[in-house]
């Protein structure tokens, strides 16, 4: 009743102020898929550069501070610092993977310094970055969206999994919870209506961990443990080091991330049928990322970005309110201060975590199809810069190392399938229009 009001009061679904409870729920629900993103960042970081376990709740807190408080600038967009869209920010995987290369090649100060001047970057670049947005054309974006999904999927898969040639890889258990998982969202989804419907994924996170409990895979013993409130400290390392060689791949990959930002952009203003030109929102997007990239730099994290995942969860639910992820900001705010929360989130099985996720991106897969739905694959250059983009984006993505004797700075970038991919094809599809706008031009003088 609520939203018809606001419909026919002229209001765009994107602007949509729901009910508190309906906030709160939605905003969970997004909470609750992203919550592995940064625990599994910050876990990674301390078991690599081995942190006291006090130092790394510390940082969990303090991430999930600044994703809460991205995720409010993305959705509120304040003096054109956000998109005013429905995103949820997070530490993204490869940037991840960067900062501990430059972490244990240099020391911690050297990458958070990386982070922070990579922040600087994304502002003093955006004007050229601008200027290269009308090569981002739904073919691009769509082969994008499609290697966002399998990537992702191929990720998270291996949160089910465990690693290849460990003592439990492919626990029939851990498959069985995420099989489990995956197919209780879809019934939950079939089966309620209304707002049950709308949080179908949250019930299915939720009664795979209940059915993990069952089963024995699910440990809270440690979740009371330790202090209750958590304080996230600035400068947690110290005094951030400068050095523009050992942070050249965290800014190089800065690039591959306003790329992502802008694919990501374009379909959620789709999604939620934000009126007007998408292409003039990517740049508050990508201020925003800059903003939230910073302030994670002052609290000793990697790139906070605008995070994939989320954009499945608005096209499952058909939730398209930015009121809801900045609710979801708030909440992330609160779990950063409640230590116990952190450690509870912390403890989720990644079975069923990674089963959630599974569906989430799949869906991401199916709005880059949606995407190239609309573009004619039969016209010759359309299809070779599909056939190429996904054969540059999938070639690292599915077969892992094929670089590995490459030399090292161009393993960051060909290794890359998400970003080979969205490049190649960009690169395609501006040479075929290229080679078009001169035919025509030659019949023209022709006549």
């Amino acid at each position: 009743m609520h939203m018809e009001l606001e419909h026919r009061a002229g209001i765009d679904p994107v602007d949509e102020r729901l009910p508190l409870r309906n906030l709160v729920l939605y905003g969970l629900q997004h909470v609750l898929v992203m919550a592995a993103s940064p625990i599994t960042a910050v876990f990674l970081v301390a078991q690599t550069l081995g942190f006291e376990p006090a130092l790394t709740v510390s940082i969990i807190s303090a991430t999930f501070l600044v994703c809460g408080i991205g995720s409010l600038l993305q959705s509120f967009g304040p003096v054109g610092l956000g998109a005013r869209l429905p995103f949820i920010m997070v530490p993204g995987g490869a940037p991840i993977a960067i900062f501990l290369a430059i972490a244990t090649q240099t020391d911690i100060q050297t990458a958070v310094g990386a982070v922070l001047m990579t922040g600087v970057f994304y502002f003093v670049s955006l004007p050229v970055f601008r200027r290269l947005l009308r090569f981002f054309p739904p073919i691009v974006v769509g082969t994008m969206l499609l290697l966002v999904a399998i990537n992702l999927v191929k990720i998270y898969g291996g949160t089910i999994t465990g690693k290849p040639g460990s003592e439990n890889f492919a626990d029939p258990v851990n498959v069985g919870l995420a099989l489990a998982t995956i197919a209780l969202t879809v019934i939950f989804s079939r089966v309620f209506t209304g707002t049950l419907q709308r949080i179908s994924v949250m019930l299915g996170l939720i009664a795979g961990t209940l059915l993990a409990a069952v089963l024995g895979r699910l440990d809270t013993t440690g979740v009371m443990q330790g202090a209750l409130i958590a304080v996230p400290q600035l400068f947690p390392f110290g005094v951030p080091k400068f050095d523009i060689v050992a942070s050249l791949p965290l800014i190089i990959f800065s690039i591959i991330s306003m790329a992502e930002a802008t694919g990501q952009t374009i379909a959620t203003a789709e999604i939620v049928d934000r009126k007007g030109d998408a292409h003039t929102i990517v740049p508050r997007t990508i201020r925003g990322d800059a903003v939230a990239s910073i302030l994670g730099g002052l609290f000793g994290t990697s790139l906070i970005i605008t995070s994939g995942e989320n954009v499945g969860i608005v096209r499952a639910t058909g939730v398209r309110s930015r009121y809801v992820t900045a609710a979801a900001g708030v909440i992330l705010m609160v779990i950063a201060l409640i230590a116990p929360v952190s450690r509870l989130a912390s403890v989720l099985p990644g079975a069923v975590v990674g089963g959630t996720a599974i569906i989430v991106f799949s869906i991401i897969g199916v709005i880059g199809i949606h995407v190239l739905s609309r573009v004619d694959l039969r016209d010759h250059g359309a299809m070779f810069t599909l056939a190429s983009g996904l054969a540059m984006g999938l070639m690292p993505i599915l077969v892992p190392g094929i670089y590995s004797q490459f030399p090292q700075w161009s393993q960051m970038i060909l290794g890359n399938g998400l970003a080979m991919g969205t490049v190649t094809a960009a690169l395609v599809n501006a040479v075929f229009q290229i080679r078009t706008s001169k035919q025509h031009e030659t019949v023209e003088n022709m006549h």
